[in-house]
Formats: structure tokens, sequence, C-alpha cells
């Protein structure tokens, strides 16, 4: 097989960045089934998704700036190795503890995504990069719809630990495939990792993410979660300090504060918290009993049947949006796919008492999440420098998480804030909460439409002194 086969490149960065979305949400179906195999109680179980999370939101952007600094295929393989050894440790867990330090190790695999994007920029012709992002992102967005659909059987037919038996056989022959055959990017960043604004920026995450994931728990008003709020205002601010004044940014903030990457950043703050709420609440509601008033009493495996359509939408819109991109535009593609995602949360709002109403409301947001995930990958993409895809394109994907993280706490409120006294929640704290969703949605589109047609010139300074790869256009 030729080195230089931009196929086979793709190949290996789509299959790198599938399994890891797909370890996302392929975990969460299954954790009272590692609850009651390992022992543990429900708190704690929550923290094989939480420690996931919070790595992988602190290894994205530092590892996205590592591999625009020092090779992005060597930082690759290394990601790579590190998700392997994460699945490997995972499978032969023998107790709690040894899987969520195992989920620590697999979230530096969140890197692949910047990774990723910044080898097809330089790798790739002008003509290819717009489309391959876009079939690239739609393999991410529906990596996690595979894992939502494939958990249920898998523990079904095999058990728990297959949920990362499973990707280390994929992930093992993805990295020999990768260091032979993936080349290595010429264009290097210029400077040096600032380990201040990684430690702050890593510390001021942790301190946003974990209060929200465990507010649920710990009570909103607890000193905890109020503590850690506060504590992630302040160390923001430091961070933003530092490396305003850093001669060595982490993340270069004029980058951050270019018209399109702010835009898209800020939509993609508000879709995430539509899409990972959907993505989170919409299996547990149709698994609720009929007794509850609402629901379908269906299994994992059966509401991972009934999300089918989103994982069959996301794909196919992506792929089809890589084709559209150069006629209609990232922008106009952006707007689309965050106006279909309030489409589909306000059809859901009003009309959920049939299963192919579901059905529907899958296929719908499915086809959003395509779009968006492509349109927001070419957009950065097309508006930083090359020697900062990284840095960039890791943040953005950080962003969406945050997002998610705060929908999905929101949602989370409105849904358990009142129980029956079966113990479940009201239909109408459901209600409310798809009718939240919508607003996210609707007003990630009206974000998206504030989004420069025009990519802006690229940032005056050191970021300029090195000469650029052909422009993506984005329109």
């Amino acid at each position: 097989m030729p080195r230089n086969s931009t196929r086979l490149t793709f190949a290996v960065l789509a299959t790198g960045a599938g399994v890891f979305s797909m370890l996302q949400s392929l975990v969460a179906p299954a954790l009272p089934t590692v609850q009651h195999a390992l022992h543990t109680s429900q708190s704690t179980a929550t923290w094989v998704m939480t420690a996931y999370l919070l790595s992988a939101s602190v290894f994205t952007p530092i590892l996205g700036r590592v591999g625009d600094l020092i090779g992005k295929k060597r930082t690759l393989v290394a990601v790579l190795l590190a998700v392997l050894a994460g699945c490997l440790v995972a499978a032969l867990a023998p107790n709690i503890g040894v899987l969520i330090i195992a989920r620590v190790v697999q979230g530096i695999g969140g890197a692949l995504f910047p990774l990723s994007f910044g080898i097809i920029r330089d790798e790739f012709t002008p003509a290819e990069v717009s489309g391959s992002i876009s079939n690239l992102s739609a393999v991410i967005a529906a990596g996690g719809g595979v894992g939502i659909v494939a958990a249920g059987p898998i523990v079904s037919a095999l058990d728990y630990r297959w949920l990362f038996w499973i990707p280390v056989g994929v992930v093992a022959l993805t990295v020999l495939i990768a260091a032979r055959y993936v080349p290595e990017s010429p264009k290097r960043a210029v400077g040096s990792v600032s380990w201040l604004g990684a430690g702050l920026l890593s510390a001021w995450l942790v301190a946003l993410l974990l209060p929200l994931s465990q507010a649920g728990q710990w009570g909103w008003g607890s000193a905890r979660v109020l503590g850690l709020f506060g504590t992630a205002v302040v160390l923001f601010a430091v961070w933003l300090l530092t490396e305003a004044r850093s001669a060595s940014p982490l993340i270069d903030l004029r980058v951050m504060r270019l018209p399109a990457v702010r835009t898209t950043n800020a939509a993609a703050l508000l879709f995430g918290a539509g899409m990972y709420a959907i993505w989170s609440f919409l299996p547990g509601f149709v698994q609720t009993p009929v007794s509850a008033g609402y629901g379908f009493g269906a299994s994992v495996t059966e509401s991972g049947l009934l999300m089918l359509p989103m994982l069959i939408a996301m794909f196919l819109s992506g792929v089809i949006g890589g084709r559209l991109e150069p006629r209609v535009g990232a922008k106009a593609q952006l707007t689309a796919g965050a106006a279909l995602g309030a489409v589909a949360c306000g059809f859901l709002t009003l009309w959920h008492d049939q299963q192919w109403q579901i059905g529907v409301v899958a296929g719908l947001f499915g086809l959003g999440i395509g779009l968006a995930f492509a349109s927001m990958a070419n957009l950065i993409v097309g508006s930083v420098p090359p020697e900062q895809t990284g840095a960039a394109t890791g943040m953005n994907a950080n962003i969406r998480t945050i997002g998610g993280s705060i929908g999905a706490a929101l949602t989370s409120v409105l849904v358990t804030g009142r129980l029956q006294s079966s113990g479940l929640p009201y239909a109408s704290g459901y209600t409310h909460a798809w009718a939240l969703l919508a607003l996210f949605c609707l007003t990630a589109a009206a974000a998206a439409l504030l989004v420069p047609v025009r990519r802006a010139s690229r940032v005056a300074g050191p970021l300029t002194e090195r000469p650029a790869a052909a422009p993506v256009r984005v329109r």
C-alpha cells in the first residue's frame, strides 16, 4: 500500500476518531450492569462516565497543541496507544477503581479529533479538505450513535467487558497502520507548550465540569458545587490573563476572537447542550415503564433500536453535507443543522406518545447533528492558520462538550426535580426539558446566522510569519 494514500490515511483517522466517539456513549447504557458486576454504588459507577469526560476535556486542546508543535502523526500514534492501553486495562479491570483509571487513560483519545482534522488539512489537496472533514465529522457523530445502539446487544450476548475488548482489537490494528502509512505533517507551529497555560486550562475545566456532572448527587446548593463554580470562574480569569501575556500561549486568544471562530464556538456550545442531553435522556424516556403514564417500557436493546434512525441520519447527512458544502456553504449547513435540532425537540415536546414519533425525532435530530458536526469543523479549519488547527479544533470540541454538560445538568434538574411516589419522573419534567433543548438549538441557529460569510483574514503577528497552505474557503 502506498505511503501517501489519502484514502488509507482517512481510513486510519476515521477508525481512531470513530472508536473514541463510540466509547463516549457505549458505556452509558451498561452502567447498571457495571455497577452490579463490580459490586459498587450507583454514585461511584457514574464516575466511569465522569472520569472519561474530564480527561477528554483536559487532553483534547493540550495534545492538539502538542501535535501542532512536534508533529501530528507522532502525537496521533501516541494517543492511539493510550486509547489501546485504556481499553485493555478496562477490559481486565478487577474493581471499579481500576476501571475509572482506565477511563481516564481512554479520555486522552479526545485529542484524536483535532489531530485528525489537522492531518487532513496538511496532507490532503485543497479540493479534498472540505469533503474529507465533513466525512470524518459524520463518522465522529455516528460513532456516538453506534455506542447507544450497540451497547445492549453486546452486553446481552457477551459481557460488559466486551465493550472494551472489541475496541482493543480495532485500535491495535489502527496503531500499526498509522505508524506505517500515515505521513508526518510538514507544518509545525513555532514555540513551545505553555505548561502553565495547560495546567490552568485543565484546572478550570475540571472545576467547571465536575460540579455540572455531579450536582444531581451533591445538590446544586451544596458547598462543593458552589465552591467549584466559584473556583472555575477565578481560574478561567487567571488563565485568560496568562494566555494573553504568554509569548507561546497554549490557545492563542487572537485566534479565538476571530469572528468566524467565536460565532462557531457559540453555536457549538448551544447545540452541544441540546445534542448531549437528547443522547442522555431520550433512551431513559423510552425505557420508562408504561405505568408511569408515559414511556414504553423498552429494554436497553430496544431503546437502542429506537435510536437507530438517528445513527443512520447522522452519517448520511454528514456525508451528503460534505458534497453540498461547496455549493451552499458551511454557515448555511450549521444553521440548518441547529434548526433541525430545534424542530426535533419541538416535535418531541408536543408528540411523544407513540414509538414512531420517537423514531421521527431521532431521525430529524440525527440529520441536524450530521450537518452541524461537519460544518463546525469546516468553519474552524477554514478560519485559522494551519499551525493553529489542532488547538482551535480541540477547543471547539471542548466547548461543545461543556455545552453538553450544561444541557445534561439542566435537563436532569427538570426531569428529576419532582418524582412520583414510584420514584419515576413526571411526564411534565421531560416535556419541559424537551422545550428547553428546543430553545438551545434555536439559539444555536441564531448564533450560526452571525458567522461571517467570508473567512476572516489571518491574524497578524507571529502567526503569519510562516507560509500557510492553500486556504479552505468558508462560505
